[in-house]
């Protein structure tokens, strides 16, 4: 055997054939990946294969088989979800396992392992299928289980579900709601319950128990004890008390509705037989209470539940829905009885009825009589005190008048004297008014003098500030324009002037006057001669 690798081109030689024809590479993506095994011993890289040997390649990557190798499969990873997974076996072990929540590849010596479960199993976890998957179905397709994915179960709530593991010999029980996933080597409990009215064993197959509360219906056949047999049709309401510890303790009857329902229906039937039917009729509702959940020994009154200490059972109420003879002639005579009794209470409410309107007359008519009396009564006080009141208006109005007079007389001396207090008040108010108002304004006036006068200083000052300033601005440009040189020029051209004069004159000094300012030749001759000395 020869394996040959294109691009090349070649011609059969006499006693050659192609095997399998011309084969592709095999590609592989990063999901994908090839089951591989050895057709003889060869040497792989750094590793020994035997024949038989198997092993796998994993994408990606291309891979073109040796002449020594055989391609088992091509597989591909599993996506699985979180409440999905799948059951594997390990072919060299035998050991087979469950795995969930992630995408998984098959290892060389592994395969998907199909679970097998009972027909009547199948048959329930087919009806769980959700509207949801229903309406995702196609018309007419059946949609059979992979039975290599690992079961799912959903517990709805206020149920439970048992679960079996075979290998480990240990039960479980989950609770709703929950999702349920079976193991490996897991069963689920099968109940098989009565149904139907009256009930029959093994009608309803189911793997969850409900917890309850819910009620069922059953058909008791009993005989009194003047032998009248009767159908009694019952309701019992019920629920399960689920036990912390124990949790298995739920499970132990199978078929908790029929062996509860005979328990019961045991009870009432030697009730009833120790009573005659007219008793049991009279108080049948008590009778069937007290004989299903006892009486009560501080009390002696019937107790409100029964609880079934196998499987923690609590029966809470018992509803009598019908009682029936069997016996069509105990019906006919029962049926007559009934109607006697209906006729002989009829006539009685209708005599106590007509015993009542009578009575009712009588005390009508005495109250009228005993109303008509206190009438008269009331009346007769009524006009005693109306002569009373009549006598003290009298005495009233005679005396008011006298008072009101004096009353009046003497408010009009008091207004009077209160006027003229008040006029002279008024007119005292008046002169302070009038010589506030003289005083505010000759303050006024003084106030509005002083404000003119003080204006017109400021004025004044303001102006004389305004002719300063012009002046110095004036004398400040006449000196800016004339310059500071000719300022001092004309300065000293007056002195220097005189000097000359003087000394063409022949003088060291002359005195000027006008005739009108008269000059003290005494002390200025003093002056010379003091200066002189």
């Amino acid at each position: 055997r020869e394996l040959r690798k294109g691009e090349i081109s070649f011609f059969l030689r006499p006693g050659e054939r192609l095997e399998s024809g011309i084969q592709n590479v095999h590609l592989l993506d990063s999901e994908e990946a090839l089951l591989l095994r050895a057709r003889e011993a060869f040497k792989d890289s750094d590793q020994i294969r035997k024949p038989g040997d198997r092993w796998m390649i994993y994408g990606p990557d291309d891979y073109v088989p040796p002449v020594s190798v055989e391609i088992v499969e091509k597989r591909r990873a599993i996506a699985l979800d979180e409440n999905e997974g799948v059951y594997v076996r390990d072919i060299t072990t035998g050991k087979v396992r469950m795995v969930t929540g992630s995408a998984y590849m098959l290892g060389p010596n592994e395969v998907l392992w199909e679970k097998q479960l009972p027909q009547v199993v199948e048959e329930l976890l087919a009806k769980q299928h959700t509207s949801r998957d229903r309406a995702e179905q196609p018309k007419g397709v059946n949609i059979t289980r992979d039975k290599t994915r690992v079961i799912t179960f959903r517990t709805p709530h206020n149920s439970a579900v048992q679960i079996y593991d075979y290998k480990a010999k240990k039960a479980r029980v989950v609770f709703g709601p929950e999702l349920v996933m079976l193991g490996p080597d897991e069963q689920f409990t099968v109940l098989s319950i009565s149904g139907e009215i009256p009930k029959r064993p093994d009608v309803i197959k189911s793997l969850t128990l409900l917890l309850g509360p819910d009620f069922m219906t059953d058909v008791v056949v009993v005989e009194t004890s003047d032998h009248a047999r009767l159908s009694l049709k019952v309701s019992y309401n019920w629920h399960f008390q689920a036990p912390k510890e124990d949790q298995q303790k739920i499970f132990q009857v199978p078929d908790f509705v029929g062996d509860a329902c005979k328990a019961i229906a045991s009870r009432v039937r030697g009730a009833v037989a120790g009573h005659s039917f007219d008793a049991f009729h009279k108080a049948s509702a008590e009778l069937i209470r007290a004989a299903v959940f006892g009486l009560d020994p501080e009390t002696n009154e019937a107790r409100n539940h029964l609880i079934f200490s196998t499987n923690n059972l609590v029966i809470t109420n018992i509803d009598i829905q019908s009682v029936e003879p069997v016996d069509q002639k105990t019906r006919d005579a029962l049926q007559k009885s009934v109607q006697l009794a209906i006729e002989i209470t009829t006539k009685s409410q209708e005599a106590a009825a007509r015993h009542e309107a009578e009575r009712r007359e009588q005390e009508a008519k005495g109250r009228l009589e005993r109303q008509k009396i206190n009438d008269e009564a009331e009346s007769e006080k009524a006009k005693k005190s109306l002569l009373e009141l009549q006598a003290q208006s009298a005495t009233v109005e005679a005396s008011g008048q006298a008072t009101a007079e004096a009353r009046a007389r003497s408010a009009a001396a008091l207004i009077e004297g209160e006027a003229a207090v008040k006029q002279a008040q008024l007119q005292s108010e008046a002169s302070t008014i009038k010589a506030e108002a003289e005083l505010e304004e000759t303050k006024q006036k003084q106030l509005a003098e002083v404000e003119h006068l003080k204006a017109l200083n400021e004025l004044e000052v303001s102006r004389a500030k305004e002719l300063s300033r012009i002046e110095a601005k004036k004398f400040k440009d006449v000196v800016n324009a004339i310059g500071a040189n000719t300022i001092k020029t004309i300065a000293q051209a007056g002195p220097e002037m005189q000097a000359k004069l003087l000394g063409g004159l022949g003088l060291k000094g002359f005195l000027i006057t006008d005739g009108h300012s008269p000059i003290n030749l005494f002390n200025t001759a003093g002056g010379l001669i003091g200066g002189g000395l």
